[in-house]
């Protein structure tokens, strides 16, 4: 094929985060310089973010077989490059020293490298229109998370997060391959929409081709930590450092959904049948599971594990309507959902900065946080209104859209459970603010002065605060920009 260049102005965002993960690689080899690394990272993604504009002007393309770029794969992109960017900032501050010298003791510029692998190829899975591809995609994404869940491996469970992480995903990419093998012998090709095509000539898919997507479905709802696909999120979550169970929350998370909603929009045929029950019955399954159990947590980490669980069950009732205003709800749940994720988990790398063994992520650590660290305790507070979806956040205008789409579709069962769902989440949500402002005897006023990675991070998380608030009250552009995106792909 000729790539011309207009090949290569779409292919930016890859491209340049390729070539900034190649020269954070040679710097490393070249010199350990903690500060150093961190700028060359922020640099090479605000480029790759920045190159989103012109790649705009040249969508849709089919670059390859494997990649089309169009508005879809351009805001989706956008959002994986702005989480990692808050990922990377979350990351400087807890790697960084403290006032005594004292820090993370082993090699902390990897960190970095294994972030940039793992956007990109978040990156690949935004742009695959086939399942060579979304496979490439996944694996890219998925192998350098296994060391980033471990990277404090002197930490037992770092180590046993990493550990089981990478086998249970081992798993989850076999079942997704088998499921791929058994598509391709029945519909005879790996793109999307020639499985669409083949499965829509025969009109019911074969017995083959459901078995091969029930397969795939296993593997990528493994990915989501749907249920009951789920066990390992809260021991995962738990054990990560904060900036990397961040990452995973959001970035790693919108990379698998978006080509899921590709592959089911694309190949319409896919979503018709046993699997849009089975579909329905996991949504149902992961919003009351993941509600219930986030309960009874008294760890934030393992709260937050179970509360993800729960908003992708809501994302699955808009990916189960797929017509009328699904594509748009999807959009700007993931942005909301993206937003409140970096700042809640933000807090906690901020509590537990810099490096000290373990993180701050026990309830009992952030009772009176008022009292001490006002400002982390603002933004906690507005990001957990907006995970639970009250008006005047963010997360309120997510949810809103979520239910308008199952109501569109008549999906009265689904709708029930959103509903149900979001009134225990407000439980937990609430209990977590109340405990924040609880006044304790002897209580220390202030905390010490913070360093100046810190306060990068604590910039960063009352913007995210603001942007919270702001969309909530006035969300137009980001409906413009999702509503622009969705209409590009369906057409």
């Amino acid at each position: 094929m000729d790539l011309t260049i207009q090949h290569f102005i779409a292919l930016a965002p890859l491209l340049i985060t390729s070539i900034t993960t190649v020269v954070v690689m040679l710097a490393i080899a070249w010199r350990r310089n903690h500060s150093q690394t961190f700028l060359l990272s922020t640099v090479g993604l605000n480029l790759a973010l920045l190159s989103i504009i012109p790649t705009l002007k040249v969508t849709p393309l089919a670059v390859t077989p494997l990649l089309t770029i169009d508005n879809f794969a351009c805001l989706y992109m956008a959002l994986i490059l702005v989480a990692t960017l808050a990922c990377v900032t979350l990351a400087h501050a807890y790697l960084g020293e403290g006032k005594s010298g004292k820090g993370y003791p082993g090699n902390r510029e990897e960190l970095y490298l294994l972030i940039l692998m793992a956007a990109l190829g978040g990156l690949v899975l935004v742009c695959a229109q086939h399942l060579a591809g979304l496979f490439i995609g996944l694996e890219l994404l998925s192998v350098p998370v296994y060391g980033l869940v471990a990277y404090a491996f002197f930490n037992k469970r770092s180590l046993e997060g990493g550990i089981k992480y990478m086998v249970l995903s081992a798993a989850g990419s076999a079942f997704l391959l088998f499921g791929m093998a058994l598509l391709y012998a029945d519909a005879g090709s790996l793109t999307f929409s020639g499985i669409g095509k083949a499965l829509a000539a025969t009109g019911m898919p074969s017995l083959l081709a459901q078995l091969g997507l029930g397969m795939m479905l296993v593997g990528l709802a493994f990915k989501l930590s749907l249920v009951p696909f789920h066990l390992w999120t809260p021991d995962v979550y738990e054990g990560a450092p904060a900036p990397v169970a961040a990452f995973l929350a959001t970035a790693s998370k919108v990379a698998v959904f978006a080509v899921v909603v590709r592959l089911f929009l694309i190949s319409p045929a896919a979503s018709s049948g046993v699997l849009t029950t089975v579909l329905s019955v996991i949504a149902v399954a992961s919003i009351l599971i993941g509600n219930l159990l986030a309960l009874t947590q008294s760890n934030l980490k393992r709260l937050l594990g179970y509360s993800s669980i729960a908003h992708f069950g809501y994302l699955l009732i808009a990916l189960v309507a797929s017509k009328g205003l699904a594509m748009e709800a999807i959009g700007v749940y993931l942005v909301t959902y993206v937003i409140t994720s970096l700042g809640a988990f933000g807090v906690i790398t901020l509590m537990s900065s810099p490096y000290n063994g373990r993180d701050a992520d026990a309830l009992y650590e952030y009772r009176g946080l008022f009292w001490r660290r006002p400002y982390l305790t603002a933004v906690l507070t507005v990001m957990m209104l907006s995970l639970a979806g009250i008006p005047l956040t963010a997360g309120f205008i997510g949810k809103f859209y979520i239910i308008a789409t199952g109501v569109e579709s008549q999906l009265w069962w689904l709708v029930g459970a959103l509903v149900l769902g979001s009134a225990i989440g407000v439980f937990y949500y609430l209990r977590v603010m109340v405990t924040l402002y609880l006044i304790e005897p002897n209580l220390r006023r202030h905390d010490a002065p913070l360093n100046w990675e810190q306060r990068t991070g604590g910039v960063m998380l009352l913007a995210i605060a603001i942007l919270a608030f702001v969309l909530g009250v006035y969300p137009q552009p980001l409906l413009d920009m999702v509503q622009h995106a969705g209409f590009q792909l369906i057409g």
